[in-house]
């Protein structure tokens, strides 16, 4: 992997956050340190016994309380989530001012943007304290020009088509 890039996956096709994954999973077998920060994702990976196993190389964080779909909680309920929220934003700046990690992946942050929890503007300011040898990938459906502009790697994820998975013992409907 190459150092201090800013790398993005966007789209309406699934596969961003396991295409993330992925690289993350690729940098830990080369001995490099990965921080993942999860928002907007409802409960997420956070329980996942396969990525506890993966510590100290990678970490999973989660600073939302909520299992909920954020845009169906009361207005209560998403203050109380948009500080939880801003939390993880804060802990990610901590990661990146401290060269914690070689790799950050703030998984759904775009999402942020979508809901109006941040702007262009705060995003960006997370991304200047980025040291050089550090890389950042950012996941979320939507992609705002001025964020695109910043990145070194920009990949769109569509969903061009979709079946159902069935076992053998699954009857066509």
């Amino acid at each position: 992997m190459e150092h201090g890039r800013i790398c993005i996956y966007s789209g309406d096709g699934h596969g961003k956050s396991p295409a993330a994954l992925g690289r993350a999973l690729l940098a830990a077998s080369q001995g490099k340190q990965v921080v993942i920060i999860q928002f907007m994702k409802g409960k997420g990976l956070e329980e996942s016994e396969f990525l506890k196993r993966l510590e100290p190389e990678i970490k999973l964080f989660r600073f939302e309380k909520s299992e909920d779909d954020f845009n169906h909680l009361s207005a209560e309920r998403q203050q109380e989530e948009i500080q939880n929220i801003k939390n993880g934003l804060n802990y990610a700046k901590k990661v990146l001012r401290t060269g914690e990690c070689d790799l950050l992946i703030l998984d759904e942050v775009l999402g942020l943007l979508d809901n109006h929890i941040i702007t262009c503007e705060d995003l960006k300011a997370i991304l200047q304290i980025k040291a050089e040898e550090t890389t950042v990938i950012m996941t979320g459906i939507q992609l705002e020009d001025e964020i695109c502009v910043l990145a070194d790697e920009v990949s769109r994820i569509e969903m061009l088509k979709f079946k159902v998975w069935q076992t053998p013992d699954d009857k066509d409907c």
